[in-house]
């Protein structure tokens, strides 16, 4: 799923590309595309792009007081739409602009879970963006610590946990647990003063360096074709200690982590009986 740097340097090339387009209309290809009823998405025609901003995962297409939010799930995307085709491929819903340009949001797959919210005012109050956390890369050291008590867990769960922090996802919770060098395992209210001060390190490390990646693309690129240390490399070699990467798979993502570096040399061998070093 694309998180914080990916949707953030994808939000400024769209507003770079199309800021200041009129919307001439808005069409939903798919009945579970429009998650909401009102407003209506016509208030928003004749309207012009102010910017696309970001909260979290999700868009944000601002057009004057009407706000699309806009959630890329998993495979998701949101690009220039340059056949405008009756039955676009995996098409989720259309923005056609007065110019004669083009949105298309498009999600592989059969979930259809990318979803448009259309909303007045200020859309950071109103669901699905008011139960968000605060950013991940906004929150100073001190404010971090008391998330981490307040929420406590284990430290990958945490990291992905939205209405903890929000922006980070499966990926960079794999690269901010090995830039601190803990243990994707550790319990969060555990954690001290020194463990607080890496991993808010390492937090702002990893989104900056995503970040500045990113914005060397002229495309949000799969998670695979994203730069890191240790997400997706597993039975490689650690490029801090050369010791071989471990993984455990659950169904939906995998936390990949250095035995070494993050967990005292400790190996999980089974992610439901198995622990690690806290």
């Amino acid at each position: 799923m694309p998180e914080l740097p990916e949707v953030q340097a994808h939000a400024e090339r769209l507003t770079e590309a199309f800021g200041g387009a009129v919307l001439e209309r808005f069409l939903p290809l798919s009945f579970v595309a429009l998650k909401t009823a009102v407003p209506r998405p016509e208030d928003a025609y004749g309207t012009a792009l102010d910017e696309v901003g970001r909260r979290g995962k999700y868009l944000l297409a601002r057009f004057g007081p009407q706000t699309f939010v806009v959630h890329l799930m998993q495979g998701g995307r949101l690009r220039r739409d340059e056949k405008q085709s009756a039955k676009p491929r995996f098409g989720v819903a259309r923005w056609r602009f007065e110019d004669g340009r083009a949105w298309l949001l498009t999600e592989p797959g059969t979930e259809r879970k990318a979803g448009v919210w259309v909303m007045a005012g200020d859309p950071t109050t109103q669901p699905p963006l008011d139960k968000l956390g605060p950013e991940a890369d906004q929150l100073d050291e001190a404010a971090l610590a008391e998330r981490l008590t307040t929420n406590p867990m284990r430290l990958h769960g945490f990291l992905r946990d939205q209405h903890a922090v929000a922006g980070l996802g499966r990926r960079l919770a794999n690269e901010i647990c090995w830039e601190a060098q803990l243990s994707p395992f550790a319990a969060t209210a555990k954690l001290k003063g020194d463990q607080v001060g890496a991993l808010h390190a390492a937090v702002q490390s990893c989104v900056a360096a995503g970040l500045e990646d990113e914005r060397s693309r002229d495309d949000m690129v799969a998670s695979a074709e994203r730069a890191g240390s240790v997400h997706g490399r597993s039975g490689q070699a650690c490029a801090r200690c050369g010791d071989e990467l471990r993984s455990v798979e659950y169904r939906s993502y995998t936390v990949t982590y250095c035995p070494t570096c993050q967990t005292g040399g400790k190996v999980l061998a089974d992610n439901t009986t198995s622990r690690f070093l806290r």
